[in-house]
């Protein structure tokens, strides 16, 4: 879970990672609003599994949650995956691959994730046309599962971590 937390919080540009430990949900609005954080993810596990992330706006002192709840089959991660990564370098910017065959599950994903993230969505020539330094992208695997991938532009060299999406629950 820590390497997980690690690696998306190393994609995601400005994230702050807080380790929660036995912090409950109003510790966690208050440990946010320290650091100013205007918005929360908080991965944890789920039915003794990877676990679920969940996405939270902080309003004054409390959270309210935001959807999707994405509930994680599996995960790779940057030393499984970019043996070639270039070491050091932070991602300063980053886009939303926009995935132009894919189902309407892959589309709605993208909006909700970049309207919380406010990450822009643009095709990869239009990111690496902008000189954005990653791009996360969504796509669906052969078995119908969805995967949430990182990559370093302009090389296209995937970094992790490869996130394997269990179930998205909207509501």
């Amino acid at each position: 879970m820590r390497t997980l937390c690690r690696e998306i919080c190393h994609n995601l540009p400005f994230a702050v990672r807080i380790n929660r430990g036995k912090l409950n949900i109003e510790g966690i609005a208050e440990k946010s609003l320290e650091h100013s954080a205007e918005k929360v993810m908080i991965i944890e596990r789920w039915k003794f599994g990877l676990g679920k992330i969940q996405l939270f706006n902080l309003k004054p002192e409390r959270l309210k949650k935001v959807p999707p709840t994405i509930y994680l089959r599996n995960a790779k991660f940057r030393r499984n995956l970019a043996e070639e990564m270039m070491k050091g370098r932070r991602i300063k910017s980053l886009a939303i691959a926009a995935s132009p065959h894919e189902n309407s599950e892959v589309k709605k994903l993208e909006k909700a994730l970049s309207d919380f993230f406010a990450i822009p969505i643009f095709s990869l020539k239009e990111a690496i046309n902008r000189k954005c330094d990653a791009a996360m992208q969504i796509k669906t695997s052969p078995r119908k599962d969805l995967i949430i991938t990182f990559m370093l532009l302009p090389e296209l060299v995937e970094v992790g971590p490869q996130i394997w999406v269990s179930h998205i629950d909207w509501s």
